[in-house]
């Protein structure tokens, strides 16, 4: 029985005491148990009219479970809701070579060597085994259409493309301006001193030992935005397509100079320009594909640290942005923020950047967390409106695991407080999760780590 005195087992709810034992039951009587059949998603569906913008997200970026569950959500929103784009956490040009692939374009001769772009760390991410079915599910989908416009696309959102970029800016002009071309190549040499590593660059140039590259990266971006019409080329909706392309290359290059410059200044700013760049994109691609024929209605999957409203987080109490909030800010009713949770199981991840990818153990989750009270209802899997829940609107820790997982270290690594009614409009909790299944395998991955005795590992 609660005592009369707010314990570790009751949550404050404005002046009233509610028991944990009260939310697990209004959680229960609120969600939908998931079968594992696609009417699991009807709930979400029926939410999805008049939705231009459904972002959907992860707990970590090396979960099976919450990939399989996105791409399904996200193929009945395509045949049924007319979403014609899919715009992911990832780099402009690897994922445009994707696109290209699925919309019966390029070179590739198949899903495999379309994902074969993404080689940066961690590679998992995009080369697994869940996005190599979907790329070849959306590549069939998109032969059944007539009109091209009408194809879905697959697009990046992220920054960290610098050269590669450059490169796409670069290929794009010599095919169609030889000598715009070579006034980029001019403008593009600033970066020829630092080598390959745009840390390096941002090192330097931010902590002011070094000129930067902005005036000539932005002057590139203007000179392509104010001559567009005479770069395109009068060949239908491809070349639209690739103009587009090119140009979003050239402000990725703009946006990343200053991301790399800002790392190495402490605080939010990398953080707030990179979700910024994110944001900005998917309102430029939505413009685009909507000005070509197509209802610009797009999917996002990306984390939920950059899905979650992040006015609802400590996070956003430090001064940090992120997609989900920049989205909902500009699109208000059109927008959807869909999250997920898991209380253990399996995640492919690395222990640092750059490292092995290795298949780890994750820990059940801590008490007082959105995770914990979740597995408290004995419901397994579930989806949940968490605004209709009195008493989820206060704060509790939630666990975000991204390409690293340190368990030892789990409460300062991967754990933030949230208000989960604020943060999404709807969550999924996955009680029990398996890791991702990379297309190159390591025999860490292979092998598993090995469980650890929780909390002692004694």
């Amino acid at each position: 029985m609660p005592s009369a005195q707010t314990g570790p087992r009751d949550i404050v709810v404005g002046a009233t005491i509610m028991s944990s034992g009260t939310l697990i039951r209004d959680i229960r009587a609120s969600a939908v148990v998931l079968s594992g059949s696609s009417a699991d998603f009807d709930p979400i569906l029926a939410d999805m009219g008049g939705v231009r913008f459904a972002l959907i997200g992860e707990a970590s970026h090396g979960t099976h479970d919450f990939y399989r569950i996105r791409i399904e959500l996200t193929k009945r929103l395509i045949r049924e809701h007319g979403f014609c784009a899919v715009a992911v956490e990832a780099d402009w040009p690897d994922a445009y070579r994707v696109n290209d692939w699925v919309r019966g374009r390029g070179a590739d001769t198949g899903a495999n060597e379309a994902l074969s772009g993404f080689q940066r760390f961690p590679q998992w991410m995009w080369r697994n085994a869940d996005v190599l079915d979907f790329v070849g599910w959306l590549r069939a989908h998109n032969e059944s259409l007539s009109r091209e416009a009408q194809r879905v696309g697959f697009y990046g959102l992220d920054l960290y493309s610098l050269h590669a970029s450059m490169d796409a800016v670069l290929g794009y002009l010599e095919n169609v301006d030889p000598e715009a071309a070579q006034r980029a190549r001019e403008r593009y040499s600033c970066f020829d001193h630092f080598g390959d590593e745009p840390q390096r660059y941002g090192m330097l140039a931010g902590l002011g030992m070094a000129s930067g590259c902005e005036g000539a990266v932005v002057a590139q971006l203007e000179e392509m935005l104010r001559h567009a019409s005479e770069l395109k080329r009068p060949d239908g909706f491809a070349a639209e397509d690739d103009l587009f392309a090119a140009q979003q290359n050239a402000a990725l290059v703009k946006d990343a100079e200053a991301y790399y410059r800002s790392m190495y200044r402490g605080g939010v700013e990398s953080w707030n320009l990179r979700d910024t760049h994110m944001a900005n994109t998917l309102d430029a691609l939505a413009e685009h594909l909507a000005r070509t024929g197509a209802s610009g209605k797009i999917v996002v999957w990306a984390h939920n640290s950059h899905l979650g409203d992040a006015r609802a987080t400590d996070l956003g109490d430090m001064g940090e942005l992120n997609l989900g909030q920049l989205t909902r800010e500009r699109h208000g009713k059109e927008t959807r923020l869909v999250g997920f949770t898991t209380h253990t199981g399996t995640v492919t991840a690395s222990n640092d950047w750059g490292e092995p990818v290795e298949r780890k153990h994750v820990r059940p989750s801590m008490p007082n967390s959105v995770e914990s009270l979740f597995h408290k209802t004995d419901l397994g899997r579930f989806l949940l409106r968490p605004a209709e829940i009195k008493g989820l609107e206060e704060r509790r820790l939630e666990r975000a695991i991204g390409v690293i997982y340190r368990p030892r270290t789990e409460r300062a690594s991967h754990y933030f407080h949230v208000s989960l009614s604020e943060q999404f409009d709807w969550v999924m909790h996955l009680d029990e999760t398996r890791a991702l299944e990379p297309l190159e395998r390591t025999g860490l991955w292979e092998r598993g780590e090995l469980p650890e005795t929780y909390p002692t590992a004694l």
